[in-house]
């Protein structure tokens, strides 16, 4: 199975729709018969994944290669795909976070607030004043991420850089849905503690 991904215009659009009436597990099942079948799933998929990538890795051309072999590792891996209760997404995830902590280890990477896109950064006004009021604002918001472990800073990344639920994280993380949202609801009821007290 040879099949070239590469990264498509529309992943510099936020929130493409998935117009495609066909179910799921259906596209999987053709996509396990026929590498070209896919396609479909990768469109589904590849923002995503991109954009989660993207909060992990410094530059946009190696997320987008770690992207591509994300896509790649799991076409390698589609066959012995069984959905057992596990969302294809969070398997599909499962298969993002092991390529790119094998980057990690490589090249000794760690989550930082830098590698956050500035697309993915909240908007500040436009006038200067709103401008350098936002800068402090997301330098508060940076010292505080940089102080939470990298386990929490996952979860952040999977939450709002990814767009998975929390029954969705769970089951990329292994754990119960109960116990990401708790965690998720400590992490920000700590960033937002921390960030008051500049005020």
């Amino acid at each position: 199975m040879n099949i070239l991904l590469v990264l498509p215009s529309h992943l510099q659009r936020q929130g493409v729709t998935d117009e495609v009436d066909i179910s799921e597990l259906e596209l999987i099942e053709a996509a396990k018969a026929n590498a070209q079948a896919f396609a479909p799933l990768y469109e589904r998929y590849a923002q995503q994944v991109y954009r989660y990538t993207r909060t992990r890795i410094r530059n946009e051309d190696d997320a987008a290669d770690l992207t591509q072999q994300t896509f790649l590792n799991a076409l390698h891996a589609l066959p012995r795909y069984k959905s057992r209760g596990i969302p294809f997404v969070a398997w599909l995830f499962r298969i993002a976070l092991y390529t790119i902590r094998q980057k990690q280890r490589k090249e000794r990477i760690t989550v930082s607030w830098d590698l956050l896109p500035e697309a993915l950064h909240p908007q500040g006004e436009e006038d200067p004043e709103g401008v350098l009021l936002q800068q402090e604002r997301l330098k508060r918001v940076e010292v505080l991420f940089e102080k939470l472990k990298t386990s929490q800073r996952e979860l952040l990344m999977l939450r709002f850089a990814a767009g998975l639920s929390s029954t969705e994280i769970a089951a990329v993380l292994g754990k119960s849905p109960a116990s990401v949202k708790k965690q998720l609801s400590r992490i920000l009821h700590t960033l937002k503690e921390g960030y008051s007290q500049y005020e």
